[in-house]
């Protein structure tokens, strides 16, 4: 076995069922370390000897593979702290897989920010790179600024940090009910929680620069520019996953994969996503050449996408797609960026003013009391004048607005009529 070793920070589903998953699966490392801070899922995995358990879901139902000799540690441990040091020293791949870039620089010395630096400084290997999943554009860069910043003494090897457009459908699943319901197995014995993933692992990451490095997980797709595919991600998957919980929701419906079977809800999203979040991306990146951004091959993401989303054995809630509505409906995020974008390149935003108009109707049920403006608060949102409207758009926004906002919210005071007469 090559002597590569492989260390991830968070122990989440996307650490246990891509990462590590990957990482085992490749047969390429001897060694794979992860450092998480949940003690008693610590001493759970350390009581199972190492091994846990991903749920994998299939289009013909889900596979349970099991994980083995895994390290956790637990970095607020000092014996345990130095141990991951070391680790990172040796490690020639390193994934980040955290709720968000902010948790780089938090816990202080023992922020992961601090840890990699450490690594880095005392390093074993001739090279290292360094994966980021935080689901931000930016986050290889991020975190980069924060680790050199802590390290000014230069590290001893070459190092890379790459972004990662991880289109991947993942949760942990708590609910004991849905666990037995489902067949799930738990991620060990003695914890009640289990990692749901789907079987789709088409990950991409920023083509890897280091000269004669060869990256021990080999599944990974790599791109020179992967702002072009985070949009095709943002302004496709998650817009069209958004637009169908927000309709969906409005309809009574409680999981996604009823949603297959409701023809008016599923042409909406295919229209979305074909003719509004399509058109525009692929005449904005046809010079790309790539098979993506070209009718045919968004087509087929369109349709595969689809079907993944109402996997019935990923078993994904209404609930859970349409959950924080408020970060959703940002002006830059997954709908309303998408209508700026096709309003950019052209195209009427029709379905996704639908889909908008659908999330404002949810607020309330979605938004604790009190956090919606008194003044913007409303009980039936087919009611709702074009004034209050506008109002509730523009304080979802704030201040952050681009030159289409005023286009953006006529398509959507527009959409009230249809909307209603859609639901009815």
């Amino acid at each position: 076995m090559a002597e590569k070793i492989f260390t991830g920070f968070g122990f989440g589903p996307i650490q246990g069922g891509l990462f590590i998953k990957e990482a085992f699966q490749s047969g390429n490392f001897s060694r794979i370390v992860v450092a998480e801070i949940d003690s008693k899922l610590i001493d759970a995995v350390r009581a199972n000897k190492g091994s846990y358990y991903v749920n994998v879901a299939r289009a013909d139902g889900i596979e349970i593979l099991k994980i083995d000799n895994i390290e956790i540690l637990n970095p607020n441990v000092v014996s345990e702290r130095k141990i991951l040091v070391d680790a990172l020293s040796q490690s020639t791949e390193i994934a980040t897989a955290l709720p968000s870039v902010d948790s780089y620089d938090t816990g202080g010395t023992n922020s992961v920010a601090s840890l990699i630096a450490q690594g880095l400084q005392a390093s074993k290997t001739d090279a290292s790179i360094i994966y980021t999943a935080e689901n931000n554009n930016q986050a290889a860069e991020i975190l980069e600024g924060i680790v050199s910043a802590k390290g000014a003494s230069g590290f001893s090897c070459r190092v890379q940090f790459l972004n990662t457009v991880i289109g991947k459908m993942s949760r942990v699943v708590r609910n004991k009910s849905e666990i037995v319901e489902l067949g799930l197995r738990t991620i060990v014995p003695d914890i009640d929680r289990a990692f749901l993933v789907e079987e789709f692992n088409r990950i991409l990451v920023t083509r890897n620069r280091i000269e004669d490095f060869k990256p021990g997980i080999e599944v990974f797709i790599e791109k020179d520019d992967l702002l072009p595919f985070e949009e095709a991600k943002l302004y496709g998957h998650n817009a069209i996953h958004a637009l169908l919980a927000y309709l969906g929701a409005l309809k009574g419906y409680k999981k996604m994969a009823e949603l297959k079977n409701d023809a008016n809800i599923f042409a909406v999203a295919t229209d979305a996503f074909l003719n509004e979040s399509g058109r525009a991306l692929v005449k904005k990146y046809a010079d790309l050449n790539d098979e993506l951004f070209t009718d045919a091959g968004y087509k087929r993401y369109a349709e595969d996408l689809l079907q993944r989303i109402t996997n019935p054995y990923l078993a994904d809630t209404i609930e859970r797609a349409g959950r924080d509505p408020l970060r959703k409906l940002a002006y830059n995020d997954r709908i309303f960026g998408t209508m700026a974008l096709a309003l950019e390149q052209g195209i009427e935003p029709l379905n996704m003013a639908l889909g908008a108009m659908a999330g404002i109707a949810v607020l309330p049920e979605k938004l604790e009391n009190g956090t919606i403006p008194v003044q913007l608060c409303f009980d039936q949102w087919h009611e709702l004048s074009d004034s209050k409207i506008e109002g509730i758009i523009r304080w979802i926004w704030g201040e952050r607005v681009g030159r289409y906002a005023a286009e953006i919210i006529k398509y959507v005071q527009d959409a009230r009529k249809r909307l209603a007469h859609f639901v009815s």
